[in-house]
């Protein structure tokens, strides 16, 4: 039986580093704790478990619609089939959750491509339609890289020139 002491109990990560091997809840935890932060990095597991959890959230909400809307529609003045007004609280609730990850949804894609050492302004290549997402998601798919050290936040150095000194410079 092993004991365990204050001393060997691993403390919580840091939010500014990423944290490699990421479980589906302490990813979604992560990218809610980070909402508007793009510096940084975020890897592989962070993301792709988010980009899952979401999936399955926009899955099971529109599924959700479509058989409430099938099951409660009605016909129009002009003979065609409505979906029923039963719809209307998920439609919001989609909506809410949608605008609501969209600032979130651009941090972490950004910490993502930071941490494989390219730099965040590369995501508004989804500015080219089509291509740009299909890019971004071979880019988001490779591994971290030691480049992305680059982005993460620098310490604070004490002194008149404190924050202010690249990491070459000499602190005395």
């Amino acid at each position: 039986m092993t004991e365990y002491s204050s001393d060997t109990v691993p403390a919580t990560p840091s939010l500014d580093l990423p944290l490699y091997g990421a479980g589906p809840v302490e990813a979604v935890k992560r990218f809610y704790r980070n909402y508007a932060k793009f510096s940084g990095r975020a890897s592989r597991s962070e993301y792709w478990w988010v980009a899952a959890f979401f999936f399955i959230i926009y899955g099971a909400l529109g599924l959700l619609i479509g058989v409430i809307g099938s099951a409660t529609q009605t016909m129009g003045d002009d003979g065609k089939y409505e979906p029923g007004p039963a719809i209307i609280p998920f439609a919001v609730l989609i909506f809410v959750v949608f605008f609501g990850s969209i600032v979130p949804s651009i941090a972490i894609a950004i910490r993502r491509l930071h941490d494989a050492g390219f730099s965040g302004l590369l995501y508004l290549i989804t500015l080219f339609p089509y291509l740009g997402s299909f890019v971004l998601f071979i880019l988001y798919m490779l591994p971290s890289s030691p480049l992305g050290v680059r982005f993460d936040l620098q310490p604070v150095v004490p002194g008149p020139n404190a924050g202010l000194a690249a990491p070459e410079q000499p602190l005395a």
